[in-house]
């Protein structure tokens, strides 16, 4: 097997990946601190088509450099918007009929591997702060809570792991349920 270039990847240009059909996802961030994680939930919503990226609270905006460094020029491809209350946001999307699913340890979650996306459906899906996740008010506002199981030692991911783990399983779980329509 012979590694692909660059140039042999076939890449949307920034102008096709703003006209092109979206996946019916929104990320919603829930005052992420770290700069580094906000750039690379940035490049996973660039590489699964994701619509438009929320930051809320104290989740740091483009242009930064450090955003820039993990992002590599995904800010100019994925829309995105500064909202200061998460829960604000919540109900607002709520009532554009996103399904808004907070990414969360809780009771009486559904586990990811057994979550199943329904047709003709959107989903916002939010991702919390590092040390103290999804705040309780935004869990108490979502209509859903997925778990991401895990089976060793540790209690969380990083929030870019975790983001990059739900979007391709909901990306993968939709386009199968498009593929099979």
């Amino acid at each position: 097997m012979r590694k692909l270039k660059n140039s042999e990847l076939d890449r949307l240009s920034i102008q096709d990946f703003k006209t092109s059909k979206k996946t019916p996802i929104i990320i919603v961030l829930d005052n992420i601190r770290s700069l580094n994680n906000i750039g690379s939930v940035f490049r996973t919503s660039d590489a699964f088509l994701v619509e438009k990226i929320y930051l809320c609270g104290i989740t740091a905006t483009p242009p930064h450099k450090d955003i820039h460094k993990t992002a590599l020029g995904s800010t100019d491809t994925v829309d995105w918007e500064y909202i200061e209350n998460t829960v604000e946001l919540v109900e607002k999307l709520k009532a554009e009929n996103y399904k808004v699913i907070s990414i969360e340890q809780a009771e009486n979650a559904t586990m990811l591997d057994q979550f199943n996306p329904e047709t003709n459906t959107k989903y916002a899906l939010v991702f919390g702060n590092e040390v103290k996740g999804v705040s309780q008010k935004v869990v108490n506002a979502s209509d859903l809570v997925i778990e991401i199981p895990q089976y060793g030692t540790k209690h969380s991911l990083n929030i870019s792991v975790s983001c990059g783990v739900v979007v391709w399983d909901v990306f993968s779980k939709l386009k199968s349920l498009n593929v099979e329509s």
